[in-house]
């Protein structure tokens, strides 16, 4: 079978699969799944054209991959042919371990477990599958590889899943204020004492990079209808899971219901196979057909946010920079409670507070540095002569306020 395919990318046109076991891995199950999960969540009810997936992403963040290599030996640094690979399959499987609309559901149906060390789990578990190709590959995402720079591309504020999300999120949602100049970035990339810098010439673009990033947090990310919309769902699934601890029966798939009848804590997640074996068959479609089925229930908070949802009659939202003032919450949870006709405590599954927080750059944390003509490298914030730039470096934190619009 010829397994040298070329793939047609609507951002970066024909992308290709690089090796006979990167399309082996792209064909497994595991990654087909990435096909059925949003890469957005709940972002299309802002911006109808936010339908791309995890999928996408993660090949177009391969893609970017091999144009890095290629640009770093261009300059003089040897890549290998197995780091070449190990990088990009790190890369491809990245995001593997994402649940059902991507961050969104990411602490509802198991509980404290980040996408990151799932991803991790199942890299594992393809290594043993793959009799041990996957090692180096491993390596290189866990950092533990001996060649720095190599791990900074998968990980670190200036790598190529921050720039694939970047430039694919823009070009759907059709926000141009995250366009960046991802072609002009990955060709300053340089090696210095074994760590990734940016070429002096590029400052301009990484200034780009930041501002859009921030731009687009704020504009898509956590847009108030889109943060309205996520943690409706939330909600719908946290009501769903006390309905079926306490017994109840709700319409699910087998490896929804798994997660809805059982709390599944990060030590067991971990220690039983089973776990992995049921989240592995889970995705968008799982969710949102039981979404449409619960609209019906017999339970009328579940059933009344199910329809809310499907309606897209989301919450109304506010977003201050103080605290919402608790007397008021007290009256809207009153008057909720006596709309719906439902008790106190469970009008706050429509009348509840939230903080979110955006920073577009850590300074503290594996910093964008620039290698200056003199050979020395220092910190995008304070090579840029943009007066606001350091000022990413602060973590703006805002309060959130949902309730029902009719109240």
């Amino acid at each position: 079978m010829n397994k040298k395919k070329i793939i047609n990318d609507p951002v970066y046109g024909f992308i290709n699969i690089p090796s006979e076991l990167v399309f082996d891995l792209i064909s497994h199950p595991y990654f087909q799944r990435l096909r059925y999960i949003k890469q957005l969540g709940m972002t299309h009810l802002v911006y109808p054209g936010a339908l791309h997936t995890r999928f996408h992403h993660a090949l177009g963040a391969m893609h970017l991959m091999g144009l890095a290599i290629e640009v770093l030996r261009s300059k003089g640094h040897e890549v290998s042919k197995a780091e070449e690979e190990a990088a990009i399959i790190a890369i491809l499987l990245h995001d593997i371990g994402h649940g059902p609309f991507s961050h969104a559901l990411e602490h509802s149906l198991v509980n404290g477990i980040h996408h990151e060390d799932i991803s991790m789990l199942i890299m594992e578990n393809l290594n043993k599958e793959f009799e041990g190709k996957l090692s180096l590959a491993i390596s290189v995402f866990t950092g533990k590889y001996d060649r720095k720079f190599l791990n900074q591309l998968i990980s670190s504020q200036l790598d190529l899943d921050r720039m694939d999300y970047l430039n694919r999120d823009s070009f759907f949602t059709g926000v141009s204020e995250g366009v960046i100049s991802f072609d002009r970035i990955i060709k300053m990339f340089n090696v210095y004492e074994d760590e990734l810098v940016i070429e002096e010439k590029g400052i301009y673009s990484i200034e780009n990079f930041l501002i859009a990033r921030r731009l687009m947090y704020w504009q898509v990310y956590l847009h108030k209808t889109v943060i309205a919309g996520e943690q409706l769902l939330v909600k719908i699934l946290e009501r769903a899971k006390n309905l079926s601890l306490q017994g109840a029966e709700l319409f699910a798939s087998p490896a929804l219901a798994h997660f809805l009848k059982n709390t599944v804590s990060e030590k067991a997640f971990f220690a039983d196979p089973v776990h992995l074996e049921q989240f592995s068959r889970l995705d968008d479609q799982d969710i949102f057909t039981a979404v449409k089925v619960w609209t019906q229930h017999d339970d009328k908070i579940l059933s009344q946010l199910c329809t809310m949802l499907t309606r897209r009659n989301l919450y109304k939202i506010e977003i201050t920079n103080e605290a919402p003032d608790e007397a008021r919450m007290l009256l809207l949870k009153e008057n909720t409670a006596a709309t719906y006709n439902i008790s106190g405590a469970d009008a706050s599954y429509f009348v509840f507070t939230a903080a979110i927080m955006n920073r577009a750059y850590n300074a503290g944390n594996s910093n964008i540095n620039i290698l200056l003509k003199n050979n020395t490298i220092i910190d995008i914030a304070k090579a840029s002569d943009l007066s606001n730039l350091e000022s990413l470096d602060r973590t703006v934190k805002k309060h959130i306020l949902c309730y029902p619009r009719i109240i």
